[in-house]
């Protein structure tokens, strides 16, 4: 014990002290270096310009990670953005956190650079892959080049016209649905007994009820079985999602720091969505070569998993496609139709014209076909509005794949090209973007605040390019985007074929401002409480 007593006594405190210090110095000088050595690359490219630099407070930018961190976690996205560039008057900024430069945009120029006329200078990056790889494997939202190009090419069979304008597979989830709103709630199994008339007035989570919809949907469409959580109030596999995706936020989000988020629920979550998938997989793989060619080419029982099967039997592929598309095909539509609900609760006026659209077009029993979605202008006003305040994915990012420029951001005036290192994330944000006044008309009795819901804007006004981008755009536009507006369009026209009226009790809740959660997609982060209520029906 003496010896150990000796060395543990030469480890005095101000050893350590020392050690830290120097550790610490060690980092700071090890920064400026590289900092150094990038701002003298960047002046080689083009003219060298830059954009305006977020102000900050602390070494390394600190209070500028927590700002961003602390505002995600508590839904306060939209207000970060907007304070970014509030600080800097400008539409396109940077900063670095811990040495590493970071470029934000809400530049319709610059965006469009990113997504198409300089596509191959910018794509997901190997940093991305590697934050989502656990979640989304090498799916195509993962990827660039030659993998990105080949998933594209094995899903988008599944989203040609013929597939999209088939229409049962919502039909058969929404007798179920209306039941659940008048419920209340989710059913306590599919034959519980609902009294429909006591379901008018009721107050209901109508967001709960389309995640659960669209999971359905989602399900059926792609598995071809679905999951029945409408009728399942503890559904794992929706909470298993759900955990994942949030905690799949919060690594993205702290970025080189994201070795500290707690993965346990994470891990927990992927054994269920696994456990899931694969015995679907593996049930599709049990079919021979020609039994699966069978299927595939009629229209009986014809899956999205059949549909890849017959490219690959490789189940890691089939795994990570059939995740990544679960993924948009459920949570994109439902925060849509949750939002959309959200604003037509709160604006009467806008209920009255849609029904009087629909019944006008469609009447109040019949279906509605794929033509008849497309033809009610009203109904597409309110999806491109809901759209347009609330796009699906609000923020996004793209890594420079080499060394390259911006098209706007730099000189006195912002008008002049940004240079761009390799591996510099650029972060841009479609729900900033088309919140912006400047890029609207005047506010005139025919043109609505920017700011609110206005359906009616949409008849004497069209975006300019670039401008309204709710899925992207440039060659990785979403696949899914004609499916996932066509269910939104059946869901509406359904609904308000039955209900007449629909009164919110957010104000009390939220007190008329919306608290935007984004995670993954954008969703109200406090649910969409409305009650529903049904239009006399006619006797005799």
């Amino acid at each position: 014990m003496g010896l150990l007593e000796s060395v543990i006594g030469d480890v005095s405190f101000k050893s350590v002290t020392c050690s830290l210090g120097g550790l610490v110095l060690a980092f700071f000088l090890y920064n400026l270096l590289r900092v150094g050595w990038q701002n003298v690359r960047i002046s080689r490219i083009g003219q060298g310009l830059r954009p305006p630099s977020i102000p900050a407070k602390l070494p390394f930018n600190l209070d500028v990670a927590y700002k961003t961190i602390t505002d995600g976690a508590n839904h306060r996205n939209l207000e970060l953005w907007r304070w970014i560039f509030s600080q800097t008057n400008a539409w396109t900024a940077e900063t670095r956190i811990v040495g590493r430069r970071i470029v934000f945009t809400v530049d319709p120029d610059n965006i469009k650079a990113l997504l198409a006329t300089q596509f191959g200078d910018y794509g997901k990056g190997a940093p991305f892959h590697r934050e989502w790889k656990d979640f989304l494997g090498d799916s195509i939202f993962t990827t660039d080049g030659e993998l990105w190009h080949n998933s594209r090419h094995l899903i988008r069979p599944q989203f040609i016209k013929d597939r999209v304008s088939d229409l049962h597979v919502f039909e058969s989830h929404m007798d179920i649905l209306f039941r659940a709103i008048a419920n209340g709630g989710a059913l306590n199994g599919e034959d519980q007994y609902v009294n429909m008339a006591a379901g008018n007035g009721r107050p209901v989570d109508i967001a709960d009820l389309f995640f659960r919809f669209t999971l359905d949907s989602a399900t059926d469409f792609l598995l071809g079985k679905d999951v029945k959580s409408l009728s399942t109030p503890k559904q794992e596999f929706a909470e298993a999602f759900a955990e994942v995706q949030r905690v799949q936020s919060n690594i993205a989000r702290t970025g080189p720091l994201n070795t500290f988020v707690p993965r346990t629920s994470f891990w927990a979550g992927m054994k269920v969505i696994d456990e899931f998938v694969n015995q679907y997989i593996e049930r599709t793989l049990r079919l021979s070569p020609a039994e699966l060619a069978s299927k595939s080419k009629g229209e009986e029982g014809y899956t999205f998993l059949h549909e890849l099967a017959g490219f690959t039997r490789d189940r890691k592929v089939l795994r990570d496609q059939l995740v990544a598309v679960l993924l948009a095909g459920r949570d994109t539509t439902a925060c849509t139709l949750s939002w959309a609900i959200y604003e037509l609760a709160r604006h009467p006026e806008a209920v009255r014209r849609l029904r009087e659209e629909i019944l006008s077009v469609v009447g109040p029993d019949r279906a509605p076909t794929y033509d008849d979605l497309k033809s009610m202008k009203y109904l597409q006003n309110v999806m491109n509005e809901t759209l347009r305040l609330y796009p699906v994915v609000p923020f996004n990012v793209r890594l420079a794949l080499k060394d390259t420029t911006l098209p706007r951001g730099g000189g006195p005036d912002g008008s002049q090209p940004l240079a761009i290192l390799k591996d510099t994330p650029i972060a841009y944000s479609t729900l900033t973007m088309q919140r912006r006044n400047d890029l609207y008309p005047p506010v005139s009795p025919q043109f609505a605040d920017p700011q609110t819901f206005s359906p009616d804007r949409w008849f004497v006004w069209q975006p300019k390019p670039w401008q309204y981008i709710p899925f992207n755009g440039g060659p990785r536009i979403c696949i899914g985007q004609q499916f996932a507006l066509t269910e939104m369009g059946y869901v509406l026209t359904r609904l308000f074929q039955r209900y007449e009226r629909v009164d919110s009790h957010m104000r009390e809740v939220d007190g008329g401002k919306p608290k935007l959660r984004a995670e993954i997609v954008l969703a109200p982060a406090e649910g969409v409480k409305v009650s529903f209520w049904e239009a006399p029906r006619k006797t005799g």
